[in-house]
């Protein structure tokens, strides 16, 4: 452990970086409650997308990072802000007219539109805590609803009355006028309407710690800021719950990324310590887009999970969260090939490269063994050619590549293989395209096959890539435009796997009877 910790405090991996910056916050003492604490916020506005996962991902990741250099517990806090007014209705659920009809109601009092939960926030809540608890996340999830309902709010809400004209001028700096003539930091939840309103007051009361205003039919009402009748704007309300629960860290998307400075000041300003901050970039959909949860667009949790594993979800939010990535299916055989690849390095890697390998971050530091021992994306390209509707037949050809291999030893392949049959039928199969190959092309392939017709040697990777390259070397100039005519004449694909590869699995006389299929003319 000890060297593992020398090389956590020198590593490069960003999980350390924000770890190392995160102890010097308390080099000269421990935390008086006893512990560090991580949080991390959900707006359950719609259903939870993957980047709603990644933020939790993430946290966790630097959260065990600061367990590798500090003896001081941690706590993690997944927070639902349910209480948010339904400003909208996200147009991927049902029943929307019933819920046009529950509009600015926090969403823990909006009927649920799946009818499974007691209200929209609490089905969307669940959903949340279905996918972390399938990740095996340690974590504590707080309602919003519950934390201002309880009173376990009411101290900082009572400190926010008495500070009420210093953290105003602080968010009026931010506004425009018009919207600064009728703005409060505190949202009235109506007694009889139940709506949240976005209303100015007309008096904030620190003898009693009431709020007096309008509703929107000039009816004057006087509340008390406690026990769930007033939540506070949004902006407010995250320096107010860091002051609250006294955060350590949280991270956040760039689009917070210019509120930071108010939502430190509005902490400091009720009697809190700003934490340490982590922004990173946002997931973009095939278009470039912002992965929006109200509008359903880019990939889901569920979706990735039905084509490839939990982990390699992981070692894609590990990647560069500094920068904009887009994340559609096509990104999937890529991950999981990658996470497999830092797998198998991981054993042989001394201190430093281990703890700059994401597995270690992705496994917190206990990396299991891979057993893949076909790459996703050659699968891919098996289950093409083989026309594979199940991941037996796949195993067909995997058995004979590596005879020691079974489903039972090798999970990883096993699962691997189920989810290729499933990710090449819905998106390879339909966007195949074949061409006829060039004189040039023609004259190559008809050699290629001759060779491998008269191979006798085995299913070894480099001794059939070397007759691919030496057929290709002497015909193609780039060398890349022979491969490119493989994958485009006998794979239906621009682009493709390590042919010799290719040729060891799907086997030699089967690749032999598949150009002789291109050049009849019959794959087109």
């Amino acid at each position: 452990m000890s060297d593992l910790r020398d090389a956590a405090m020198n590593s490069k991996a960003w999980p350390f970086e924000e770890a190392r910056t995160l102890a010097k916050r308390y080099a000269k003492k421990p935390p008086e409650k006893g512990y560090v604490l991580f949080e991390t916020g959900y707006g359950p506005s719609g259903l939870p997308h993957i980047g709603t996962f990644g933020e939790v991902a993430r946290t966790t990741m630097i959260r065990r990072a600061f367990e590798v250099i500090s003896d001081i517990p941690t706590r993690l806090i997944c927070f639902s802000d349910d209480m948010d007014g339904m400003r909208k209705v996200p147009d991927n659920v049902p029943n929307q007219d019933m819920l046009h009809a529950n509009i600015q109601k926090p969403l823990t009092s909006v009927p649920d539109p799946f009818g499974e939960f007691d209200s929209f926030g609490g089905h969307n809540n669940a959903m949340l805590r279905r996918f972390l608890d399938t990740f095996g996340f340690e974590y504590e999830f707080y309602s919003a609803t519950e934390f201002y309902k309880s009173g376990q709010f009411d101290a900082v809400l009572k400190r926010a009355v008495e500070k009420y004209d210093d953290i105003m001028k602080v968010m009026l700096k931010s506004l425009r006028d018009e919207r600064a003539s009728t703005y409060s930091i505190f949202l009235p939840i109506h007694p009889e309407t139940g709506r949240v309103l976005y209303v100015p007051m007309k008096e904030v009361n620190a003898t009693d710690y009431t709020i007096t205003f309008d509703d929107e039919d000039g009816r004057e009402w006087t509340l008390p800021v406690t026990g769930g009748n007033v939540k506070l704007q949004w902006k407010p309300d995250f320096g107010a719950r860091w002051a609250a629960l006294d955060v350590d860290f949280e991270m956040y998307g760039k689009d917070h990324s210019t509120n930071t400075p108010i939502y430190d000041r509005i902490c400091e300003i009720l009697g809190g310590k700003k934490p340490e901050h982590f922004t990173y970039e946002l997931f973009l959909d095939e278009n470039g887009e912002k992965i929006s949860k109200s509008k359903g667009n880019g990939l889901t949790i569920d979706e990735w999970l039905t084509y490839a594993s939990t982990e390699s979800l992981s070692y894609f939010m590990y990647l560069k969260p500094k920068t904009a990535k887009r994340m559609h299916f096509d990104v999937i055989p890529k991950a999981v090939d990658e996470y497999h690849q830092q797998l198998r390095a991981y054993p042989d890697q001394d201190a430093a490269g281990k703890v700059n390998n994401p597995v270690f971050h992705i496994h917190n530091g206990n990396p299991p063994a891979s057993t893949m021992v076909v790459p996703f994306g050659m699968l891919l390209n098996l289950a093409s050619v083989s026309g594979a509707e199940d991941k037996e037949t796949l195993w067909g050809f995997i058995r004979r590549y590596a005879p020691d291999a079974s489903p039972q030893a090798n999970a990883d392949m096993d699962q691997a293989a189920g989810f290729a049959v499933r990710y090449y039928n819905d998106f390879v199969k339909p966007t195949k395209v074949f061409r006829a190959p060039t004189d040039l092309e023609r004259e190559a392939l008809q050699e290629l096959r001759a060779q491998l017709a008269a191979y006798d040697g085995a299913l070894d990777d480099e001794a059939l890539q070397s007759i691919v390259y030496a057929v290709g070397r002497d015909r193609f100039d780039p060398l890349r435009d022979w491969f490119k005519a493989l994958y485009e004449v006998l794979l239906g694909a621009s682009q493709g796997p390590r042919f010799g590869g290719f040729i060891a699995l799907y086997g030699v006389q089967e690749t032999v009877a598949l150009i002789d299929q291109a050049l009849a003319g019959e794959l087109v």
